[in-house]
């Protein structure tokens, strides 16, 4: 066989090889893995900042303030978190993760946002129309929020070369719903150093 015909045999061969290479592998992993990839905020950030910040909040003094003035758990509502970092976050997945850390402390009763209110409000008009009078849920028996909960997620950036500092923080403030006091202040911070060589924009 010719160097020429060798060629046109082993280009072909090598070209296939290279493009299998090249395909896309997907590897399953455990949803509490922590790998970070970016040096961007992740589900990893919101979950513990959460669970860390609501464990902060309900071990301060007004919770027990509240308990002795009512004799009941305090209802609380979390209102709008801000997303004023540089980058785009899923504000939506970070309050979702503060209303399970609300609800799996038992030291808290957590309300539906106004948008679910809606929904639950058609549903009970329904209700009234159609189901049995022993299973109906009669209006205006709805929980009122004692506080709510609204902040912010900050973030600056400081690079040089192929080196850059992500430095997040995190500001939440509880509010009492009967005379906008502010009657918790929290903040968390995480900082990430991320080199440039196992970085992609």
């Amino acid at each position: 066989m010719t160097i020429f015909r060798l060629s046109r045999f082993i280009l072909p061969l090598t070209l296939l090889v290279m493009l299998s290479a090249c395909g896309t592998k997907v590897t399953r992993m455990d949803v509490g893995e922590v790998r970070d990839l970016s040096g961007r905020w992740n589900d990893t950030d919101s979950r513990l900042v959460a669970d860390t910040m609501i464990q902060d909040c309900l071990n301060h003094p007004w919770l027990f303030q509240h308990a002795t003035r009512t004799g009941k758990q305090p209802d609380i509502i979390v209102g709008q978190i801000r997303n004023r970092s540089s980058e785009h976050i899923a504000t939506e997945t970070f309050t979702k993760d503060l209303e399970r850390a609300l609800i799996n402390s038992g030291r808290a009763n957590f309300v539906a946002s106004s948008e679910e209110r809606l929904g639950i409000r058609e549903e009970r008009t329904d209700q009234d129309l159609h189901a049995s009078p022993e299973s109906r849920k009669a209006p205006g028996m709805e929980a009122g929020a004692d506080y709510m909960l609204i902040g912010s997620i900050n973030s600056i950036v400081d690079h040089e070369g192929r080196e850059r500092i992500v430095y997040y923080q995190v500001n939440l403030e509880l509010i009492d719903m009967s005379n906008n006091r502010k009657v918790w202040i929290g903040d968390k911070k995480i900082k990430k150093f991320v080199d440039r060589s196992r970085f992609r924009l």
